[in-house]
């Protein structure tokens, strides 16, 4: 059943629901399978312990935030984290030994890279979507990438690795340039117990991301109550308005859902180019699907325009445009979106918008942006 049967739109064509591409159905199976090769669960994992050589690593959790998804098949340590840390900086995961993950993801950006589509990948080729921000994905639980199509971190990573627009690695190759190295020789087999494989290439990437926290803002230390930890009247007013206009996709502590939703961008749906506009559907093949893409997280959001997943808008003035004015109708626009007495659009006054604008202000992180921990050298 459609989501929004209130509003029977004719603004999906039948080239919309055409059957994927071949090419990329076997892709998004391989991402999906990608948890088994690398280890599948076993009862009774063992626990990691000093006694290893390894010092088992618990985050530290914010103390307005939930528990973090466990990864019982990637358990953390502070040497996975630090080798995951020293591959995500290292350009010889690239196929031309120029382009490393932090080329595309600025701590300085909060992980984002400030551009709307990057070139800066193997082709040279604009990419079809903006490159997400990395923090607090040790709460990603439902689908990485803006349309939901890798499970978790481990899967993901092939995905830019192998791309030919992105990283454009062939793995084998990769496996045999850090055998030659023989500082990762030792890493790896002091966190894996194993020569270098590509499959752990990815478990030690996953380890260094999901200690990516960011929970620091002012925001954050008025929600706990700490020294300095005021907002001001225009502040709290907007975090009220945020609440009321804005919580149904960003909600909670981490001000995303993790789910995804058609906010109203497009009308029109087109399965060209393996179905990159379809959203979540290329993905689910369900039609209620179509045009549905990951809720980003509002934390950190004054420091990682543009916007949207094609990054679009270059200014919160213009996300705010959208959401007041703009809203495309499609069989799956968000419910939440018809806020103006049953018609499409959020009203907001200019005062209101000037108040929500506010309170973004508070949710930036400046200490997580310039910690070393998670620099190219600590």
């Amino acid at each position: 059943m459609w989501p929004n049967p209130a509003f029977p739109l004719s603004g999906v064509d039948s080239k919309t629901v055409a059957v994927m591409a071949p090419r990329f159905r076997l892709f998004y199976l391989l991402l999906f399978a990608v948890p088994l090769l690398i280890s599948c669960k076993k009862e009774g994992l063992p626990e990691l312990s000093s006694n290893d050589g390894l010092h088992p690593v618990e985050l530290l959790v914010p103390a307005n935030f939930p528990a973090p998804v466990e990864q019982p098949d990637n358990r953390l340590s502070a040497e996975g984290i630090e080798l995951g840390r020293q591959l995500f900086y290292d350009v010889r995961l690239s196929g031309n030994n120029r382009i490393s993950c932090a080329s595309c993801h600025r701590q300085d950006l909060a992980f984002s890279d400030g551009l709307a589509l990057s070139n800066q990948g193997f082709s040279g080729k604009a990419l079809n979507r903006h490159a997400p921000v990395l923090f607090n994905l040790a709460w990603a639980d439902q689908g990485l990438f803006w349309d939901g199509g890798a499970k978790n971190l481990e899967s993901q990573a092939f995905g830019p690795l192998t791309s030919e627009e992105e990283m454009h690695q062939d793995l084998y190759e990769l496996e045999a340039e850090l055998k030659a190295i023989p500082d990762y020789v030792k890493q790896f087999k002091q966190v894996f117990n194993a020569e270098i494989r590509s499959a752990d290439v990815v478990k030690a990437l996953a380890q260094f991301q999901r200690s990516l926290i960011s929970g620091n803002s002012a925001y954050d230390r008025y929600i706990r109550q700490e020294t300095p930890g005021s907002l001001n009247a225009e502040e709290l007013q907007g975090m009220k308005l945020l609440r009321e206009k804005c919580s149904n996709c960003h909600s909670g502590a981490l001000f995303t859902d993790q789910s995804f939703h058609n906010n109203g961008l497009d009308d029109q749906f087109s399965a060209e180019n393996e179905g990159i506009y379809q959203g979540h559907f290329r993905v689910s093949f369900n039609p209620a699907d179509l045009g549905k893409f990951k809720t980003p997280s509002l934390r950190n959001v004054m420091l990682t325009a543009p916007y949207m997943h094609d990054g679009r808008f270059k200014t919160l003035d213009e996300v705010l445009d959208h959401y007041q004015n703009d809203i495309k109708i499609s069989l799956t626009t968000d419910v939440s979106l018809f806020q103006n007495q049953g018609k499409p659009g959020i009203p907001m006054s200019k005062d209101e918008r000037k108040a929500i604008i506010a309170f973004l202000n508070t949710l930036s992180d400046h200490e997580f942006i310039t910690n070393k921990k998670h620099s190219a050298t600590n």
